[in-house]
Order: structure tokens, then sequence, then C-alpha cells
């Protein structure tokens, strides 16, 4: 979602010009009529009086009003916002939330190397700190993931301090001299320069100093990322905004990325190692950072990725590195010796169409007016992404893989070593089981992952399918030295299938040997099995659906797939070269062009259906919605209460449902309150904020369950404190490249970790009455061009098999409520109006019940009200007047508005605010204002309106005095 306080204050500003240009004219009308009416146009003095007193006085009313206008409608949302009461959290819950956020740090600081046994430091508690991202550590990301200051922080340093580690001063008085913050990097403006001090700067006298001070070095390296821009792959190219570290040197080279060392980066590595023999470097950031350098520096014996720590993170870092705490995490994502060798390279990004001039819309945001045309990209890679890709061309001998993969997903060091031992597999009923026993065979306490995978039989040319496929994981308890613990693992068959969207459309589970081992990470096999499938099992009907689906799942997306060549398996992937280039054509074609639609092209009355009835509204059934709460969606009640709403109830609540959704008196619905963000609830308008948990990138590095959902849980708990109902997380897009803006935000790489974290969550914060919107529902996994009509091509074994995956688990394994709609198109239609998507998908085969909510509504040029709610997009997350009023009242139109309500509705009643019957509310406080301004207004003007009449009639009784007085004799 936008961080868009200024924009929706630019906005709001902008809805009020019809208002203000109506008093303009009552007003200008006010001074003509009292220069016009004047001693020469109308002669008597009491009627002269009377039109100027009466005209004002209209002036008066109509200003009244007209603001009594502007604050009930395009104001109303900001103003309920902006007013609400502040709820704070209680101290308990304060200390709650950090232990927990703290603990589950602990286990997402992934140790990636450690050479010589160099971590934990326990022979010195003093630390030399290098690097000026130590004063400025990566906390979150930008856009909805910023955090809030509101609570106090945990730094790297002050991390440190409290596990006992005393720490260089000087360094750090160096870095803070040099520069006190980092630079600009938000939603509107993207200064991507990493502040390094030069290696020069250092002097003499300081490295001596440090060496004097401990034989211990930690070099700090950052990088942040955020929404609505992705990472620069090329740090000259133009549009990148980076000013270097030094005038004697470039920082990059053309054609090298942000996520290489820059040369100062490289200056300062050869400084420490040339004076210190163990130095351990960590990482601070969310992308995968190309760490090719490593075998250059020997003196750097261990290396921690840490992803951004929310509030009290940076505490476990420093409990890591004293031995207190035993890193546990895995990586959830794969890390490459050049990460501009994936796949995805030459398909992310920014690539217009070059012939849709007639398709350009007009687009008003943020206080600038500019056209917006439809670009588009493709998906080439189809299902192999991340390591998917690599294993599976390594296996194909495509590619040499130890000359790309640096550390592998899944993968992960500890302070003690494990044995896994996989016991006997067996296959009944459509389950595969077995029991994996796990046991430190090191000298400290520890926690391991038992990471299981198949290998599923592939035939040349058939469906595609990767080699490693992670199926299922478990985490162990803490286990003391010696202590062993058995792990069951189970999964269902159809877990292996595969979606063959050419000739079955449908999941097959072909017959054949599944390979299915247990593994330390994605391309290292511990042990294994053969499961056997006798026979071939399609997914195609009623009484066989895949996964527990609804309905059969069979092919939605085909005019997604468009014309582009996916990458495929067949003949050792024969066609990696051709797959993987860039887009050849930059047009889009005829076909397209008749299917795709914008608001210049929408028109609601060419959709409507003639053979619809209109619904009764308006009527007085007396039923409350909070009489609703646990009946099924279903229930006959529903319909007498969605009889009662009016056209005006359903639309203000559909247009309006920006930071919640709005109150409709009639039926005892309250207004409620919604709120970002990934890591934490921050109110930008009451300013309160709970704590912030360490990112998802950080969540999946856990590869624990239970974390996950004690996060949705305590944030669930936080939410009722706050009185916030709904939370517009989690995101569940997926790393399809190292350089997207918000993978700080997503879990991973891979869909089920992705599906199994988001489904922790979603369940954690249900269980306290909190809704989750799961976003951004589906294909949004780059931030270029996300609002410019992004057209995405993908064929529909990748969309389901990779993109929709963590939101099918989230929906049947997390039941959630909610769902936060995608800002790009799919093939040619936008995601927040597709009716596959959000009916067929999400409603009619997954069993979805709740509300979909757009990504945050500015228009755009695309967002359209009319054609969201016929095609299942239920509410506009808007908190001003452009395109997301329902304007068509045709029957087809208020059918679409009463379903949508209906899904509103049903979630509303379902949240802990009913869970105690109808809540009682208090009127706003800007309300209660308004009402009594327009009370003290019409008194005022009632007061005036007879002192005006008073003194006409007695300017008009001394008018008629004076004419019938005898006129005077003269005397002759």
């Amino acid at each position: 979602m936008l961080d868009i306080n200024m924009s929706d204050v630019i906005a709001v500003l902008s809805s009020l010009v019809p208002y203000l240009v109506v008093l303009g004219v009552v007003l200008v009308a006010a001074i003509i009529i009292t220069f016009a009416v004047n001693k020469k146009t109308v002669k008597d003095v009491s009627v002269r009086k009377l039109i100027h007193s009466e005209s004002w006085l209209v002036v008066l009313v109509a200003a009244t009003v007209a603001i009594a206008l502007m604050l009930t409608g395009p104001m109303a949302t900001l103003l309920n916002n902006a007013t609400a009461k502040k709820y704070k959290l209680s101290d308990e819950t304060i200390a709650t939330a950090n232990a927990q956020a703290q603990e589950l740090y602990g286990e997402a600081v992934t140790m990636l190397q450690n050479n010589d046994g160099n971590l934990p430091l326990t022979g010195t508690n003093k630390l030399n700190v290098f690097g000026w991202g130590s004063t400025q550590p990566i906390l979150g990301g930008s856009g909805s993931g910023s955090m809030s200051n509101e609570h106090p922080m945990a730094s790297i340093l002050s991390g440190l301090k409290q596990a006992g580690f005393e720490t260089n001063s000087a360094l750090t008085d160096l870095y803070t001299k040099y520069r006190a913050e980092r630079p600009v990097l938000n939603m509107f403006q993207q200064d991507w320069t990493l502040p390094e001090v030069p290696a020069d700067q250092y002097s003499d006298s300081l490295i001596s100093d440090a060496k004097s001070f401990s034989d211990e070095a930690m070099v700090v390296i950052t990088r942040f990322g955020g929404e609505n821009a992705d990472l620069p792959r090329d740090m000259k190219a133009e549009g990148v905004t980076y000013v270097n570290n030094s005038k004697d040197y470039e920082d990059y080279k053309q054609g090298e990325s942000i996520l290489q060392l820059s040369q100062t980066e490289r200056n300062m590595l050869d400084l420490v190692t040339k004076n210190f023999d163990k130095v351990t470097l960590v990482y601070n950031g969310s992308n995968p950072l190309q760490f090719d350098f490593l075998a250059n520096y020997p003196q750097i014996k261990s290396v921690l990725w840490c992803p951004p720590a929310g509030q009290t993170g940076f505490n476990a870092l420093g409990d890591i590195l004293a031995g207190k705490v035993n890193p546990s995490g895995k990586t959830s994502d794969t890390f490459l010796k050049d990460v501009r060798s994936t796949p995805t390279l030459n398909n992310i990004g920014n690539f217009p169409y070059d012939n849709v001039e007639d398709m350009s819309a007009k687009v008003s945001f943020a206080g600038s007016e500019y056209m917006s045309s439809p670009t588009f990209v493709n998906y080439v890679e189809g299902i192999y992404v991340g390591y998917k890709f690599y294993e599976t061309a390594a296996d194909e001998g495509a590619i040499d893989y130890d000359e790309l993969v640096q550390y592998p997903f899944g993968y992960g060091l500890s302070y003690t070593t494990f044995d896994q031992k996989m016991g006997d597999v067996t296959y009944a009923d459509g389950k595969v089981s077995f029991d994996v026993t796990v046991t430190n065979t090191g000298d400290v306490a520890g926690k391991d992952v038992v990471e299981a995978y198949y290998n599923p039989p592939y035939t040349d040319g058939g469906i595609e399918k990767a080699s490693v496929n992670l199926v299922a994981f478990e985490k162990t308890k803490e286990l003391a030295p010696g202590e062993s613990e058995t792990v069951s693992i189970e999964f269902d068959d159809d877990d292996m299938a595969s979606y063959d969207s050419k000739d079955a459309k449908a999941y097959v589970l072909e017959q054949g040997d599944y390979e299915v081992s247990i593994q330390s990470d994605s391309h290292t096999v511990i042990d294994s099995a053969t499961v056997n499938v006798p026979e071939t099992i399609t997914y195609d009907t009623e009484d066989n659906t895949h996964d527990g689906d609804k309905t059969v799942a069979t092919n939605q997306f085909d005019d997604a797939e468009g014309d582009v060549t996916y990458l495929s398996r067949a003949d050792h992937f024969a066609n990696l070269k051709e797959a993987v280039a860039a887009p050849t054509s930059m047009s889009m074609s005829d076909e397209v062009k008749k299917e795709f639609t914008n608001n210049d092209i929408y028109k609601p009355s060419e959709h409507d259906d003639s053979s619809d009835e209109m619904p009764t509204t308006g009527a007085k059934n007396g039923v409350r919605l909070a009489e609703l709460r646990g009946k099924d969606y279903d229930d006959p009640q529903w319909d007498k209460l969605l009889d009662q709403l009016t056209f005006d109830d359903m639309e203000n609540m559909i247009s309006m449902a920006g930071y919640g959704t709005a109150a409709i008196d009639s039926i005892g619905k309250i207004k409620l309150t919604d709120l970002d963000g990934p890591a934490a609830l921050i109110n930008n308008f009451t300013g309160v904020s709970s704590i912030a948990f360490p990112s998802a990138v950080g969540i999946a590095n856990t590869w624990n369950k239970d974390l996950a959902t004690e996060f949705g849980k305590t944030l669930g708990k936080m939410a009722r404190e706050m009185h916030v109902d709904g939370w517009y997380a989690p995101g569940m897009n997926i790393h399809r490249s190292p350089f997207s803006g918000r993978n700080f935000e997503y879990f991973s790489e891979d869909a089920l970790l992705s599906g199994v974290m988001a489904a922790g969550e979603v369940a954690g914060a249900r269980s306290q009455g909190v809704y989750s919107f799961i976003k951004h529902f589906a294909l949004n996994d780059q931030e270029t061009n996300r609002t410019a009509m992004l057209v995405t091509w993908a064929n529909e074994q990748s969309i389901r098999e990779i993109y929709l995956k963590p939101f099918e688990m989230a929906v049947k394994d997390g039941g959630a409520q909610a769902v936060m709609t995608a800002y790009n198109y799919i093939g040619p239609t936008y995601a927040g109006a597709n009716p596959a998507l959000l009916n067929t998908v999400l409603r009619d085969e997954w069993g979805f019940r709740g509300f979909t909510l757009t990504d945050y509504f500015a228009g755009f040029g695309y967002q359209n009200a009319d054609q969201e709610i016929r095609n299942g997009g239920d509410a506009m997350l808007a908190t001003m007047d452009v395109t997301n009023h329902v304007t068509s009242k045709s029957a087809t139109s208020v059918k679409a508005m009463r379903t949508a309500s209906h899904n509103i509705l049903y979630t509303a009643v379902n949240s802990w605010q009913y869970e105690n019957g109808e809540p009682k509310v208090t009127m706003p406080v800007w309300k209660t204002g308004m009402w009594i301004g327009v009370a003290i207004v019409a008194v005022l003007v009632i007061g005036l309106e007879v002192l005006t009449i008073q003194k006409y009639l007695k300017r008009r009784k001394q008018v008629v005095v004076s004419v019938d007085a005898p006129t005077p004799v003269a005397q002759a």
C-alpha cells in the first residue's frame, strides 16, 4: 500500500474544489447584488437594505451548508481517522511484544559462514565495529513498512552493549560525524547513496588504537529497500540517484548493481582485513547481497545475515555474538555469486508498450497530473523461480551450480552440529509420512530444521517440473548436547501434483517414482526414499478436487499467457538463452487491445444484464448486524438485513473504505479501523503504533511455524488494545527477483515457506478477532510501474503453483477473512476487477468468505469502482473522491453492491468488536463540533433574519409616515 498522508491531503483539497466553486459563485453573486442594488437602481431604501441583508444571509447559509457537506463528504474519512481516540498499548503488552520480537529475531539471524569457530566471541568483551551502517541499521522498509518512533528501538550498537560488549567509540564518532542520517529513500524520492567513510579518512592512529582496543573486528554492510521502487540493477543507469563517497574514484562502474559492494566498501574491507585477522561480517538487509568477494578475504571468518530487525531484534544479535543464543536461521532465498545471473534479470523493470497512445489515461496524484500508458512484464521463467531453477538447471547440466550459487535456499549454520536420521516412509490413504530423529551431536544447545523435499518423475517435453521442491518442514525444540527429538513429517500426495495447463487443464499427480528426501538445504541431501505412485491421478471431478478445493481447479488464466516464450526443462533447458532474453517486441497485440480496459474505456452500462432485477433497498425489517455474528454466510437472515440497506448506505461503505469501513447506523454497523503495516500497526492519523517485529524475511528465516503464529497472536492483541480491527498484512508476494524493493515485506522465493508463515500469522491474528488483509493479490512482484497499468504475462502453471499458492494456504489453512488486491493487471485485466481471480479461484475454488479491498485507491487511470464491484471487488481503499464511487444505479450495479456489502459486513460482524453484541459508540469529536457549529449558525441566521425583517418593517413604516404627512403651505 502507498505511504499516502500528504497525497491524501492534496487529493482531498482537490475534491473540495466543486464545493468551493459553488460557494465562490454565491459570494460573487452577493457582491454583485450589493453593488448593483444601489440608490439609482432601487429608490426604496428599505427594499435596498433588505436585498443587501438577505443576500449576505444567503452567503452565510451557503457557506455553512458547503462546509458541512465538505466535512461529511470528501473530508469525512480523513476526519474520522484523524480525530479517533488514541488507544495506546499497556506497559505489559509492550514488554511482552518486545520480548517476543527479540526471541523471533534470535532465530531469524542466519549464520552463513563461521570458519575456525570464530563465533561466538567468548574470548573478549571488546569489539571494533566498522561500517557507517552500524550507526544507521535497517529496522524495516519504506512505504507501508515504515517504522514509528513512538517506542524505543534497539540498534546494533545498543544490542551489543546490552549483551556485555564494549565497542570502539572512536569508530562510532567517525561515522556519525561523516553523516548523521540515512539518505532519503521513500515513496516519491529515492537516493540510493551508500554512505561509507573512505579508507583514507581512517587515520593511522585510529587504526592503531583500534588494534590495541581489540583484535576482533565486525564490519556492517547495509542495504535498504521499500515501496514504489525496485533496487537498481545498474547504478549508472539513467534516473538512479547516487553520490560517490570520494572525488577520487567512482563507487560503481557501469553495469554494477546495488547488491554488489561499492568501491568504498571494498576499500574498507581491504583496510580492516589488512589489520585484523578475525573479522565478522554482518549483512543487514532483505535482498540477498552478492558475496562473491568473500573468497578474497580469508580474514572474514564469520558472516551473519541480519534482516530488518524491528523494535528489539538487534538485542538478539548481541546475544548471538556473545554465545547466549545459538543461531538457527535458514536462508529464505538463494544467495548468488553474481546477482545478474538470475533468469529474471532481463524481464524485470520498465517495459512500456510502444503502440498504446490511444489507451493512455490522465492521472491526478499527489498534486500533479500526468498521462499514464500501459506497460508490461513477462514472467518468462515459468515455475523455475529461485532455487527451483538453480537446482533443476544444474541437474540438467544447463548451469554450473558451484559457479553461480554462494549459499543455497534453506542454508544456515549453528554453533553446534546435528545428525538427522530418516525413518521408514509410508504412503497410504493419500498421505506420505515418516519420522526424522534429530540429535544434537555438538557441545552447545541449539535448534535444527528438518527440511523435506521431493523430486517428481519428469517426462522430457511433458508437464514442467522442478527437480527439487520443498514439501514440508519442522523446527525442533532447543536440544541440549546429546539430546534427540523425533519429528514427524506428513503431507498429502497431491502436494506433489503439478498443474497441467495444456492437456488435462487440472492438477495432475503423474504415476512413477517420487524421491522424498530430507536435506540440510535445497542442494544437500541427507537421506532419501522412493515413493511410488502406481497410477496417474487427475484432480478434475467434484469428488476428487485438488487440496480440498470446493470446485475443480481448471484453467482460468489462459488470457494471461500472452505471446511469451517460457523457460522449459525440455531437452535440458534447450531454450534457456531464448526464454530469459529481454523482450523483442514492445507492442500490444490487437487481440489484447480488444480485451484491455481502463477508466476511459470502461462504461458500466455496456456491462449491464437486462435480466437482472432490482434488489430491495431501504426495507424496515428491524434486523441488527450483531444478530448475524456466527451465522453462515448463506443464512436467510442476511437477506433481511441487506434489504434494509439504501443505495447510499452501500455506496459509502464500498467507496470510502480507506483505513476502515464506514458506519451504517440503521443496522448497528459501527465504523471499523484497519491499519498498515507488515511488521507493526501504525496509525499515521493518531500517531499511535504497536511494537514492530522483524520483517517478513526475518520471520521466514526462522523456519518456525509457531513463532509466525505467535507473532500473529501478539499483533492481534496489540490491535485490540489500539482498537484496530483489520491489519493490512501479511504480504506474500514472491521474491521473483533479488532486486524487488519490497522483498523485505514478503517472505521468500518459495511458495510453500511463504504460505506456511502467512497462514500462521493470519491464524494467530484471527484467534484474537482481527482480520488480516492478505496481499497483494496477485502477481505484484515488482514495484516498477506497478500503478502504470502493468500488464503481467505469466502461464497458468506458474500462477497457480508459485504466485497464488501462499494466498491459497492463507485462506485454507489460516482462515483469511480479507484480501487486498494488487495494482497490476493479470493479462489484460486489472487484478482488482478480475472475476477469474476474485470469484472463480478465491471464492469458488478455495471457499473464501470475506471481502476484498483495493490497494490504495487513487484512480491511476484504471481503478474504477463500477467495474470492480461487478467482478469480485468489494471495497475501495480510498479516503478521497476520485473514481472510487459507484456511479451506476442499474439493477446489475445494485446487485453487485449488495454482494459487496454482504462480504464486508460478514467480515465486520465476525471481528472482535462484535464478540459481545452490538458495540456502543460515540459520535466523532469533529462531527459533534460540526453540529454545534451548525446549530450556532442556525440560531444566528434566525436572529439576523428576524432583525433584518424588523428593520425592513421599521423603514417601511417610516416611509409611509413620511408620505402621509401634510405638505406645509407657504405664507404670502
